[in-house]
């Protein structure tokens, strides 16, 4: 057997998450079945991490264990034929074989999408602010994350994870033209719910409910009650999973 990582996006409104769940539709166990029926046998995958209920993905990765002569491109065709529409084979590369799709990832990359305008249109990737929003100060706050490593305030309590230590590389909002801007964050690693709660609490900030200090004082505390409440899935994208390229073959 030979380790292949597959790239690929969803739309993840039809999902509840990545991760396989038992009474529950999850993106891997869809690519899974997908896999399994391709391949007439069992196969699973593991992936770069967890993205939660509705939350969509432009880049995902994911590594599984096949046939060393699989024909990837032959693969790719079926498995876009048998999987629902809303997910999509992009690449399927061969890697070494202790190559990890999870541990093995160098960053990652988030973009959250808002509009200050009404849009029939909009609502179902993009969450609605206030025209007024003030999205200077929340690139201030959000500047204030780079100081920090320890991002408790923004995590989902009672994960299984051993550190909620991440570091931030970047993390800014962006006007992309007319009423829509969207927030790009990338680290080494992101907590279960850290992208959306740190949204819904720079929100607070460009609506002046909090001040700096108080954005500052909130990482500081370690305490997730302090943080606002996590931002609308459906506006969220994993866009970016880097790798060394050493592992590929």
């Amino acid at each position: 057997m030979q380790r292949y990582f597959i790239i690929f996006s969803y739309d993840g409104a039809a999902y509840h998450g990545w991760q396989q769940q038992p009474n529950a539709i999850t993106v891997q166990q869809t690519l899974e079945q997908a896999l399994s029926l391709v391949l007439r046998g069992e196969y699973t995958v593991v992936g770069a991490g967890r993205t939660d209920t509705g939350v969509n993905a432009v880049q995902m990765a994911a590594h599984t264990d096949l046939p060393e002569d699989t024909d990837t491109a032959q693969l790719k065709y079926k498995l876009n034929r048998v999987l629902p529409r809303d997910i999509a084979i992009a690449d399927i590369r061969r890697v070494k074989n202790d190559a990890h799709a999870r541990f093995d990832a160098l960053s990652r990359r988030y973009d959250y999408y808002v509009t200050t305008a009404k849009s029939p249109f909009a609502h179902r990737y993009s969450c609605r602010v206030s025209p007024d929003i003030d999205f200077e100060k929340m690139n201030k706050a959000a500047e204030l994350l780079y100081e920090y490593t320890d991002f408790t305030s923004f995590s989902k309590l009672h994960t299984d994870v051993k550190t909620n230590n991440c570091t931030v590389t970047y993390a800014r909002w962006h006007c992309l033209g007319g009423s829509y801007w969207v927030f790009r964050i990338e680290a080494n690693r992101f907590l279960r719910n850290m992208v959306r709660a740190i949204v819904g609490t720079l929100l607070l900030v460009g609506r002046g409910k909090l001040s700096l200090d108080d954005f500052r004082r909130i990482i500081e505390q370690k305490e997730r009650c302090a943080a606002g409440d996590s931002a609308v899935p459906e506006a969220l994208f994993l866009t970016q999973v880097k790798y060394p390229n050493d592992i590929y073959i």
